[in-house]
Protein backbone atom coordinates (compact mmCIF):
# COMPACT_ATOMS: atom_id res chain seq x y z
CA UNK A 1 0.00 0.00 0.00
CA UNK A 2 0.97 3.64 -0.48
CA UNK A 3 2.89 5.66 2.07
CA UNK A 4 0.73 8.53 3.41
CA UNK A 5 1.58 11.48 5.64
CA UNK A 6 -1.22 12.64 7.93
CA UNK A 7 -1.34 16.18 9.31
CA UNK A 8 -2.04 15.34 12.92
CA UNK A 9 -2.99 18.20 15.21
CA UNK A 10 -3.79 16.32 18.40
CA UNK A 11 -7.53 16.76 17.91
CA UNK A 12 -10.09 14.02 17.43
CA UNK A 13 -10.56 14.50 13.68
CA UNK A 14 -6.95 14.09 12.59
CA UNK A 15 -6.40 11.27 15.10
CA UNK A 16 -9.34 9.27 13.73
CA UNK A 17 -8.32 10.08 10.14
CA UNK A 18 -4.93 8.52 10.88
CA UNK A 19 -6.60 5.45 12.39
CA UNK A 20 -8.83 4.99 9.34
CA UNK A 21 -5.86 5.18 6.98
CA UNK A 22 -3.92 2.62 8.97
CA UNK A 23 -6.96 0.34 9.09
CA UNK A 24 -7.07 0.41 5.29
CA UNK A 25 -3.49 -0.80 5.11
CA UNK A 26 -1.66 2.43 4.31
CA UNK A 27 1.78 3.08 5.73
CA UNK A 28 1.01 6.17 7.81
CA UNK A 29 3.36 8.85 9.11
CA UNK A 30 2.15 11.53 11.52
CA UNK A 31 3.26 15.11 10.81
CA UNK A 32 2.55 17.66 13.53
CA UNK A 33 3.03 21.36 12.90
CA UNK A 34 4.24 23.65 15.67
CA UNK A 35 2.61 26.90 14.61
CA UNK A 36 2.09 29.34 17.47
CA UNK A 37 2.66 29.15 21.19
CA UNK A 38 1.56 32.59 22.30
CA UNK A 39 3.41 34.92 24.67
CA UNK A 40 3.24 32.48 27.57
CA UNK A 41 2.99 29.08 25.82
CA UNK A 42 -0.60 29.04 26.97
CA UNK A 43 -2.83 25.97 27.04
CA UNK A 44 -6.27 26.48 25.50
CA UNK A 45 -8.79 23.71 25.04
CA UNK A 46 -10.23 25.13 21.83
CA UNK A 47 -7.04 25.93 19.96
CA UNK A 48 -5.01 24.01 17.39
CA UNK A 49 -1.97 26.14 18.29
CA UNK A 50 -1.57 25.64 22.04
CA UNK A 51 1.35 23.76 23.57
CA UNK A 52 -0.73 20.79 24.73
CA UNK A 53 -1.60 19.94 21.12
CA UNK A 54 1.91 18.62 20.47
CA UNK A 55 1.63 16.28 23.44
CA UNK A 56 -1.80 15.05 22.33
CA UNK A 57 -0.58 14.49 18.77
CA UNK A 58 2.40 12.48 20.02
CA UNK A 59 0.12 10.39 22.25
CA UNK A 60 -2.26 9.71 19.36
CA UNK A 61 0.57 8.49 17.13
CA UNK A 62 1.94 6.32 19.94
CA UNK A 63 -1.51 4.83 20.52
CA UNK A 64 -1.93 4.08 16.81
CA UNK A 65 1.61 2.79 16.40
CA UNK A 66 2.68 5.22 13.70
CA UNK A 67 5.82 7.38 13.43
CA UNK A 68 5.55 10.93 14.77
CA UNK A 69 7.36 13.97 13.40
CA UNK A 70 7.02 17.47 14.87
CA UNK A 71 7.88 20.29 12.45
CA UNK A 72 8.52 23.85 13.60
CA UNK A 73 6.64 26.22 11.30
CA UNK A 74 6.29 29.05 13.79
CA UNK A 75 8.24 31.53 11.68
CA UNK A 76 6.35 30.63 8.51
CA UNK A 77 3.05 30.83 10.37
CA UNK A 78 3.83 34.31 11.63
CA UNK A 79 5.01 35.55 8.25
CA UNK A 80 2.14 34.17 6.19
CA UNK A 81 -0.83 33.96 8.57
CA UNK A 82 -0.45 36.24 11.59
CA UNK A 83 1.03 39.13 9.59
CA UNK A 84 -1.74 38.66 7.01
CA UNK A 85 -4.29 38.88 9.84
CA UNK A 86 -2.77 42.07 11.26
CA UNK A 87 -2.33 43.73 7.84
CA UNK A 88 -5.88 42.86 6.87
CA UNK A 89 -7.44 44.60 9.85
CA UNK A 90 -5.02 47.51 9.50
CA UNK A 91 -6.24 48.09 5.94
CA UNK A 92 -9.91 48.09 6.97
CA UNK A 93 -10.66 44.50 5.92
CA UNK A 94 -11.76 41.50 7.97
CA UNK A 95 -9.32 38.71 7.02
CA UNK A 96 -9.85 34.97 7.32
CA UNK A 97 -6.58 33.51 8.63
CA UNK A 98 -7.80 29.89 8.40
CA UNK A 99 -8.04 30.20 4.61
CA UNK A 100 -4.46 31.45 4.42
CA UNK A 101 -3.22 28.77 6.82
CA UNK A 102 -4.77 25.96 4.78
CA UNK A 103 -3.37 27.39 1.55
CA UNK A 104 0.16 28.28 2.62
CA UNK A 105 0.92 26.08 5.62
CA UNK A 106 -1.27 22.98 5.80
CA UNK A 107 -1.19 22.32 2.07
CA UNK A 108 1.87 23.92 0.48
CA UNK A 109 4.52 23.34 3.18
CA UNK A 110 3.18 19.99 4.33
CA UNK A 111 2.90 18.65 0.77
CA UNK A 112 6.56 19.50 0.28
CA UNK A 113 7.50 17.79 3.55
CA UNK A 114 5.42 14.73 2.64
CA UNK A 115 7.31 14.44 -0.66
CA UNK A 116 10.63 14.69 1.19
CA UNK A 117 9.53 11.71 3.30
CA UNK A 118 8.65 9.71 0.15
CA UNK A 119 4.91 9.91 0.86
CA UNK A 120 2.61 9.71 -2.16
CA UNK A 121 -0.22 11.55 -0.42
CA UNK A 122 -0.94 14.03 2.35
CA UNK A 123 -4.07 13.38 4.40
CA UNK A 124 -5.84 15.75 6.79
CA UNK A 125 -8.76 15.57 9.19
CA UNK A 126 -10.83 18.07 7.21
CA UNK A 127 -14.44 17.25 6.40
CA UNK A 128 -14.16 17.41 2.61
CA UNK A 129 -14.17 15.01 -0.34
CA UNK A 130 -11.97 14.44 -3.37
CA UNK A 131 -13.96 13.17 -6.35
CA UNK A 132 -13.65 12.71 -10.09
CA UNK A 133 -15.91 14.39 -12.64
CA UNK A 134 -17.79 11.49 -14.31
CA UNK A 135 -17.67 13.19 -17.72
CA UNK A 136 -14.24 14.85 -17.86
CA UNK A 137 -12.35 12.75 -15.32
CA UNK A 138 -11.01 15.94 -13.72
CA UNK A 139 -10.23 15.72 -9.99
CA UNK A 140 -12.53 18.00 -8.00
CA UNK A 141 -13.14 19.14 -4.43
CA UNK A 142 -16.58 18.37 -3.04
CA UNK A 143 -18.52 18.80 0.17
CA UNK A 144 -18.45 15.81 2.58
CA UNK A 145 -21.25 13.58 3.80
CA UNK A 146 -21.52 15.50 7.07
CA UNK A 147 -22.59 18.87 5.70
CA UNK A 148 -22.84 20.32 9.20
CA UNK A 149 -19.05 20.00 9.51
CA UNK A 150 -18.24 20.91 5.90
CA UNK A 151 -14.82 22.62 5.81
CA UNK A 152 -14.41 23.06 2.06
CA UNK A 153 -14.88 26.83 2.48
CA UNK A 154 -11.45 26.99 4.11
CA UNK A 155 -9.86 24.89 1.34
CA UNK A 156 -10.78 27.01 -1.67
CA UNK A 157 -7.26 28.42 -1.95
CA UNK A 158 -5.64 25.04 -2.65
CA UNK A 159 -4.11 24.88 -6.16
CA UNK A 160 -6.09 22.49 -8.36
CA UNK A 161 -2.95 20.55 -9.26
CA UNK A 162 -2.50 19.59 -5.59
CA UNK A 163 -5.86 17.82 -5.29
CA UNK A 164 -4.57 14.47 -6.62
CA UNK A 165 -2.06 14.31 -3.77
CA UNK A 166 -4.57 15.07 -0.99
CA UNK A 167 -6.71 12.64 1.00
CA UNK A 168 -9.63 13.36 3.34
CA UNK A 169 -10.38 10.12 5.26
CA UNK A 170 -13.40 11.67 7.04
CA UNK A 171 -15.24 12.45 3.80
CA UNK A 172 -17.86 9.73 4.21
CA UNK A 173 -18.53 9.77 7.97
CA UNK A 174 -20.14 12.13 10.45
CA UNK A 175 -18.64 13.86 13.46
CA UNK A 176 -20.73 11.65 15.75
CA UNK A 177 -19.19 8.57 14.14
CA UNK A 178 -15.72 10.07 14.46
CA UNK A 179 -16.13 10.45 18.22
CA UNK A 180 -17.47 6.89 18.50
CA UNK A 181 -14.41 5.56 16.69
CA UNK A 182 -12.12 7.63 18.93
CA UNK A 183 -13.75 6.26 22.07
CA UNK A 184 -13.53 2.70 20.74
CA UNK A 185 -9.81 3.18 20.07
CA UNK A 186 -9.41 4.84 23.49
CA UNK A 187 -7.87 7.94 21.97
CA UNK A 188 -7.30 10.76 24.46
CA UNK A 189 -8.90 13.26 22.05
CA UNK A 190 -12.25 11.40 21.96
CA UNK A 191 -14.11 14.03 23.97
CA UNK A 192 -11.88 16.97 23.19
CA UNK A 193 -13.76 20.12 22.06
CA UNK A 194 -13.38 21.34 18.49
CA UNK A 195 -10.79 23.99 17.70
CA UNK A 196 -11.91 27.60 17.61
CA UNK A 197 -11.71 29.42 14.29
CA UNK A 198 -8.85 31.84 15.04
CA UNK A 199 -6.47 29.58 16.92
CA UNK A 200 -3.89 32.22 17.82
CA UNK A 201 -6.34 34.75 19.29
CA UNK A 202 -7.09 33.70 22.89
CA UNK A 203 -9.95 36.11 23.59
CA UNK A 204 -10.73 39.40 21.85
CA UNK A 205 -8.98 39.94 18.51
CA UNK A 206 -8.81 43.67 19.31
CA UNK A 207 -6.56 43.03 22.29
CA UNK A 208 -4.39 40.78 20.14
CA UNK A 209 -4.05 43.55 17.55
CA UNK A 210 -3.16 46.15 20.20
CA UNK A 211 -0.33 43.91 21.43
CA UNK A 212 0.95 42.95 17.99
CA UNK A 213 0.70 46.12 15.90
CA UNK A 214 3.81 48.25 15.51
CA UNK A 215 1.88 51.51 15.62
CA UNK A 216 -1.15 52.49 17.67
CA UNK A 217 -4.13 53.07 15.33
CA UNK A 218 -5.29 56.66 15.12
CA UNK A 219 -8.81 57.62 16.20
CA UNK A 220 -11.08 59.18 13.58
CA UNK A 221 -14.63 60.16 12.78
CA UNK A 222 -17.79 58.11 12.85
CA UNK A 223 -19.91 59.49 10.02
CA UNK A 224 -23.44 58.76 8.87
CA UNK A 225 -24.16 57.81 5.27
CA UNK A 226 -25.36 61.37 4.71
CA UNK A 227 -22.03 62.77 5.97
CA UNK A 228 -23.02 63.84 9.50
CA UNK A 229 -20.29 63.45 12.14
CA UNK A 230 -21.67 61.12 14.82
CA UNK A 231 -18.69 60.66 17.10
CA UNK A 232 -15.12 59.37 17.27
CA UNK A 233 -13.88 55.83 16.62
CA UNK A 234 -10.84 54.24 18.31
CA UNK A 235 -9.01 53.10 15.18
CA UNK A 236 -9.84 51.39 11.86
CA UNK A 237 -8.58 47.88 12.86
CA UNK A 238 -11.06 47.58 15.71
CA UNK A 239 -14.22 47.55 13.59
CA UNK A 240 -15.84 45.22 11.09
CA UNK A 241 -18.85 45.42 8.78
CA UNK A 242 -22.12 44.76 10.58
CA UNK A 243 -20.72 45.62 14.00
CA UNK A 244 -23.28 47.09 16.39
CA UNK A 245 -21.73 46.81 19.83
CA UNK A 246 -19.04 49.11 21.13
CA UNK A 247 -19.89 52.11 18.95
CA UNK A 248 -20.93 54.29 21.88
CA UNK A 249 -23.61 56.10 19.89
CA UNK A 250 -27.24 56.15 20.97
CA UNK A 251 -30.22 56.61 18.68
CA UNK A 252 -33.86 55.51 18.48
CA UNK A 253 -32.71 52.57 16.31
CA UNK A 254 -29.24 50.98 16.34
CA UNK A 255 -26.35 52.11 14.19
CA UNK A 256 -24.15 49.53 12.41
CA UNK A 257 -20.80 49.73 10.69
CA UNK A 258 -21.65 49.72 6.98
CA UNK A 259 -18.35 50.87 5.45
CA UNK A 260 -14.74 51.34 6.52
CA UNK A 261 -13.01 54.27 4.78
CA UNK A 262 -9.32 53.56 5.37
CA UNK A 263 -8.12 56.39 3.13
CA UNK A 264 -9.88 59.05 5.19
CA UNK A 265 -9.71 57.15 8.51
CA UNK A 266 -13.50 57.15 8.80
CA UNK A 267 -16.07 54.58 9.88
CA UNK A 268 -19.39 54.98 8.06
CA UNK A 269 -22.45 54.08 10.12
CA UNK A 270 -25.92 53.26 8.91
CA UNK A 271 -29.10 51.46 9.85
CA UNK A 272 -30.15 47.84 9.38
CA UNK A 273 -31.40 48.40 5.82
CA UNK A 274 -28.05 49.90 4.83
CA UNK A 275 -26.25 46.61 5.50
CA UNK A 276 -27.66 44.79 2.46
CA UNK A 277 -25.80 44.31 -0.84
CA UNK A 278 -26.65 42.63 -4.13
CA UNK A 279 -23.45 43.08 -6.15
CA UNK A 280 -20.06 41.82 -4.91
CA UNK A 281 -16.60 42.20 -6.42
CA UNK A 282 -14.27 39.25 -5.77
CA UNK A 283 -10.53 39.19 -6.58
CA UNK A 284 -7.61 36.73 -6.22
CA UNK A 285 -9.96 33.96 -7.36
CA UNK A 286 -8.54 30.43 -7.29
CA UNK A 287 -10.33 27.90 -9.49
CA UNK A 288 -10.16 24.56 -7.72
CA UNK A 289 -12.43 22.17 -9.61
CA UNK A 290 -12.95 23.86 -12.98
CA UNK A 291 -11.06 26.07 -15.40
CA UNK A 292 -11.77 29.78 -15.19
CA UNK A 293 -15.15 30.25 -16.94
CA UNK A 294 -15.26 32.46 -20.02
CA UNK A 295 -18.94 33.34 -19.63
CA UNK A 296 -21.44 33.85 -16.82
CA UNK A 297 -22.47 30.83 -14.75
CA UNK A 298 -24.95 30.19 -11.95
CA UNK A 299 -23.51 29.30 -8.57
CA UNK A 300 -24.34 28.86 -4.90
CA UNK A 301 -22.13 31.25 -2.92
CA UNK A 302 -20.96 31.25 0.68
CA UNK A 303 -19.82 34.68 1.88
CA UNK A 304 -18.36 33.48 5.20
CA UNK A 305 -17.92 30.08 6.80
CA UNK A 306 -21.20 30.12 8.77
CA UNK A 307 -23.16 31.75 5.94
CA UNK A 308 -26.33 29.93 4.83
CA UNK A 309 -25.34 30.50 1.19
CA UNK A 310 -27.02 32.41 -1.61
CA UNK A 311 -27.86 31.89 -5.27
CA UNK A 312 -25.89 34.15 -7.61
CA UNK A 313 -24.79 34.75 -11.16
CA UNK A 314 -21.01 34.70 -11.43
CA UNK A 315 -19.73 37.09 -14.10
CA UNK A 316 -16.02 36.76 -15.04
CA UNK A 317 -14.11 40.03 -15.36
CA UNK A 318 -10.69 38.39 -15.73
CA UNK A 319 -9.21 34.97 -14.96
CA UNK A 320 -8.95 35.72 -11.24
CA UNK A 321 -11.64 38.36 -10.77
CA UNK A 322 -15.42 37.99 -10.86
CA UNK A 323 -18.54 39.97 -10.10
CA UNK A 324 -21.36 38.31 -8.22
CA UNK A 325 -24.94 39.35 -8.86
CA UNK A 326 -26.97 37.93 -5.98
CA UNK A 327 -30.50 36.70 -6.48
CA UNK A 328 -31.47 38.39 -3.21
CA UNK A 329 -29.57 41.03 -1.19
CA UNK A 330 -27.32 39.68 1.57
CA UNK A 331 -26.56 41.29 4.93
CA UNK A 332 -23.14 42.53 6.06
CA UNK A 333 -21.01 41.43 3.12
CA UNK A 334 -17.51 41.96 4.48
CA UNK A 335 -14.38 42.96 2.52
CA UNK A 336 -11.47 40.65 3.28
CA UNK A 337 -13.64 37.59 3.85
CA UNK A 338 -13.83 34.83 1.25
CA UNK A 339 -16.59 34.28 -1.28
CA UNK A 340 -16.65 30.61 -2.27
CA UNK A 341 -18.60 29.25 -5.25
CA UNK A 342 -20.38 25.90 -5.54
CA UNK A 343 -22.47 24.01 -8.07
CA UNK A 344 -24.35 21.16 -6.43
CA UNK A 345 -21.73 19.99 -3.91
CA UNK A 346 -18.67 20.76 -6.03
CA UNK A 347 -16.48 23.64 -4.89
CA UNK A 348 -15.72 25.54 -8.07
CA UNK A 349 -13.37 28.12 -6.56
CA UNK A 350 -13.29 31.21 -4.42
CA UNK A 351 -11.57 34.50 -3.74
CA UNK A 352 -11.38 37.61 -1.57
CA UNK A 353 -14.32 40.01 -1.28
CA UNK A 354 -13.15 43.50 -2.31
CA UNK A 355 -16.36 45.51 -1.99
CA UNK A 356 -20.12 45.28 -2.42
CA UNK A 357 -23.08 47.52 -3.10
Amino acid sequence: MARVAIAISGGVDSSVAAALLKDKGFEVIGLHMKLYRGPENDIRNKSCCSIDETLDARLACHRLGIPFYAIDYQQEFRETVINYFIEGYSSGNTPNPCVMCNKKIKSSLLLKKAAELDCEHLATGHYARICSNPVTGITQLSRPQDLRKDQTYFLHGIPSEDLTRLMFPLSEITKTEVRKIARKLKLSAANKPDSQEVCFVPKDYREFLKNEMNETPLPGEFKSISGEVLGEHKGIPFYTIGQRKGLGINDTTPYYVVKIDKENNRIILGKENDLYSKTISVSSVNWVSISAPATSISAFVKLRYAHHGANATLIPESRNKVRLELENPERAVTPGQAAVFYQDNILLGGGKIDFSN
